[in-house]
């Protein structure tokens, strides 16, 4: 191998250069042909014939491959930032209505008796009109869901929820966020999740992998970004369970009791919204059950940023991925493990 490489009939392992699942190549003078000092047209064909055939993943492609992650092609750099600034954006203007008097904050109820108001509409507008310049179709918790036999041929959709966690909105306790997600055939390969009342950023995708930063509310703009999980467990520490303060079922305790006798000592940690998948993905919990109902638009954000964290989200009853674009939008009970008990 090593003889056949120096004569140019095979690459060697600095010719791949990976940046998703498609392999791009690039020879350069450096890469010289056993026959000639300078690259030989002949062999470089043969090399990229043969590195086309057989493509060797970077070590965070195959991480991603390992974990079943779709890795993501359809957002470049610049598209990623306008989706972040997006999410921003929107929280900026639910901030305007969170700070003013709740006489004005306009809120009614919807068919399923949660609430709607002025921030969730607002939010909305602002995202819709960021996610025109993109191709692909938005369902969102606040706009006109189309039938089921218009949108299912969409390969790509926009999963959206303009305030998630509107109960927590008007309870004041600032655990509410925006939540933006880019479903691919079905799974979410990228996610932004902005909490406009803390000024924290989650986002990620499996190519890249989930971050989260801080936002300065003045400018709009996020400081340094950094990798998740911040942090693992442990042997030896306790398992820390994350759950809702609103919807903790009969289920939810039966599934704490059982995680109890299989790891001892449990810590019970709580949040409101989609920070709970986020707690997960950063590291400061380890699973969540959520054995309760849910929407798509709830939790696909933070599925894709969970999935780029190195965790799972699964059905509770199958053990299968979570999926999307469904022809009812309502989710199936489900499971985040941490990096820490994504084999278990």
């Amino acid at each position: 191998l090593t003889r056949n490489a120096e004569k140019g009939l095979i690459p060697t392992r600095d010719f791949w250069q990976v940046k998703c699942t498609k392999p791009t190549f690039m020879f350069t003078k450096t890469q010289k042909c056993g026959f000639k000092s300078e690259p030989c047209g002949k062999h470089d064909e043969r090399m990229l014939t043969f590195a086309q055939k057989n493509p060797r993943p970077d070590r965070r492609a195959r991480r991603a491959e390992a974990r079943g992650h779709m890795i993501l092609s359809h957002i470049e750099p610049m598209e990623t930032k306008d989706i972040l600034q997006a999410a921003i954006q929107a929280g900026k203007a639910i901030m305007e209505v969170y700070d003013s008097p709740q006489s004005e904050w306009q809120v009614e109820s919807k068919a399923d008796n949660s609430p709607l108001t002025l921030a969730d509409r607002r939010s909305h507008e602002i995202i819709s009109e960021a996610l025109k310049k993109s191709p692909y179709l938005m369902i969102s918790e606040e706009g006109k869901i189309r039938k089921y036999a218009e949108r299912n041929h969409h390969r790509h959709v926009w999963i959206v929820d303009p305030l998630d966690g509107t109960k927590e909105f008007i309870k004041r306790n600032g655990e509410f966020t925006v939540n933006i997600a880019l479903v691919e055939d079905g799974l979410p390969i990228f996610g932004v999740i902005y909490a406009p009342a803390l000024h924290i950023l989650y986002y990620g995708n499996a190519r890249d992998g989930a971050f989260k930063c801080e936002v300065n509310p003045e400018t709009g703009e996020w400081g340094e970004p950094q990798e998740l999980p911040l942090a693992r467990r442990k042997k030896g520490d306790k398992l820390r369970v994350v759950a809702s303060r609103s919807h903790l079922s009969p289920e939810t305790k039966a599934y704490i009791d059982r995680l109890k006798e299989a790891h001892g000592e449990v810590e019970l940690v709580s949040a409101g919204s989609s920070l709970k998948i986020c707690m997960v993905a950063e590291g400061s919990a380890d699973v969540y059950p959520r054995l309760a109902p849910t929407m798509e638009w709830d939790t696909a954000a933070g599925q894709a940023i969970a999935l780029a964290a190195g965790c799972q989200v699964v059905e509770a009853e199958t053990e299968q991925p979570m999926r999307y674009n469904k022809e009812d939008l309502l989710n199936p009970f489900f499971i985040v493990k941490g990096s820490s008990l994504n084999k278990g």
